[in-house]
């Protein structure tokens, strides 16, 4: 089986940012996508070119055309936020983004009325409805297929760094999950979710993905959700392991990390380094450590069992890629890496403003939207204790995913 990739110019950019809809009075997600996607698609088309469905009627993801650096990519999605917020709030509804909703529960909620996501639920029934959660993928272009699937190999080892920084989801239902992703563990239960396989070239991921369509596991390559996967049709690296993330500088660091990782990798294969392929039970590893402990995790970083703070590891990890920054004209948001890492990551953020209001959630959906509003705070609870704050119930019986 042939797998065209349509290579992309080196380095190009694109990001996909899932947002929340919630209602303003009563916090909890709310169904509005269908009416407010249909109010700000432009006159003539079919759709909006830059806000769509998503599997629930209560999300809008809002994605880029094809960026040149993260600064236009930031400023392309701040737009198409502002069309859907101004639409949102004529329908008394709030926009946030998280990991998961703190306290929505998701047997509630409303699948959208597309083909797709219908059968996707008539497939894989409950473990499809829950899938209550929301991230951001980042796109690096790659110009040929020889270099995509070495690139993903490659980018497996920063998993931990990408969860641990985007990490926006301790709640489930009105619980404390006490880990700081618990969308990680969530997407895990699809089948064709979570770390990807480690395949030695282009012509094994044909071999694979031939495999999987003929035995009716997937109809198509769109169906491989891994963390980290090459994406034929864009010819891109996609980046999909982290968190929904409240703030637009976020997703700019998030997006310049990706971009100078991939840029970094590209650069060493043309100079005929054989890039890292590491153990998968390292990746294992390192992914739960990150989704438990968030910023506070210690790493494994090689297969002889030595382990580091993700947290250090992440700070030497931006002072090496600021040259490629640099050259990609991404240095500042790249240093908002390292902003986040002063005042905490989101879930830690939104464990401190339950803690300060007596476990009450609903005050944690009015800080994400403030967020999403204000942008990343500039100071925070950087250093609080990844366990459960006081106050929330903890997650029991069904809740933890």
């Amino acid at each position: 089986m042939e797998i065209p990739f349509r290579s992309s110019e080196r380095a190009s950019l694109g990001v996909e940012w899932e947002l929340q809809l919630v209602d303003l009075q009563t916090r909890q997600l709310t169904a509005g996508a269908v009416e407010i996607l249909e109010e700000i698609r432009p006159e003539g088309a079919e759709e909006h070119p830059k806000a769509k469905h998503e599997l629930l009627q209560s999300t809008v993801e809002i994605i880029t055309g094809v960026c040149g650096t993260v600064a236009e990519a930031k400023a392309d999605l701040a737009g198409t936020l502002a069309e859907v917020r101004a639409a949102a709030e004529r329908r008394g509804l709030g926009v946030m983004c998280a990991g998961t909703h703190p306290i929505t529960d998701w047997q509630t909620q409303q699948i959208s009325p597309k083909e797709r996501y219908l059968q996707l639920v008539e497939k894989m029934q409950w473990l499809a409805r829950r899938l209550q959660i929301f991230g951001v993928h980042v796109h690096v272009g790659v110009r040929a297929p020889e270099k995509a699937i070495p690139i993903v190999n490659a980018l497996t080892q920063y998993v931990p760094h990408f969860l641990a920084l985007s990490a926006s989801s301790p709640f489930w239902v009105g619980c404390d999950t006490g880990l700081a992703s618990a969308r990680s563990k969530v997407f895990e239960g699809m089948p064709t979710a979570g770390l990807p396989y480690q395949l030695s070239g282009w012509d094994r991921f044909e071999e694979y993905m031939e495999t999987l369509i003929s035995t009716h596991a997937i109809e198509s390559v769109r169906e491989v959700w891994w963390d980290i996967r090459p994406h034929p049709d864009f010819g891109t690296v996609e980046l999909r392991i982290c968190d929904g993330l409240p703030t637009l500088d976020e997703v700019g660091a998030v997006a310049a990390l990706s971009q100078c990782l991939v840029e970094q990798f590209d650069t060493q294969l043309d100079r005929g380094y054989t890039l890292p392929v590491p153990a998968s039970w390292v990746l294992q590893e390192n992914k739960w450590r990150a989704a438990r402990y968030g910023l506070d995790a210690d790493i494994v970083v090689d297969e002889k069992g030595t382990v580091r703070p993700v947290r250090q590891a992440i700070t030497d990890l931006v002072e090496e890629l600021v040259p490629t920054a640099r050259r990609l004209g991404c240095e500042a948001e790249l240093a908002d890496v390292e902003r986040v890492l002063a005042v905490g990551a989101s879930y830690q953020r939104q464990r401190a403003v339950a803690a300060a209001h007596h476990g009450d959630l609903t005050a944690v959906v009015d800080s994400l939207q403030a967020e999403l509003r204000n942008g990343l705070p500039a100071s925070g609870p950087a250093g609080s204790p990844p366990g459960p704050v006081p106050g929330p119930a903890r997650c029991t019986g069904g809740h933890a995913a």
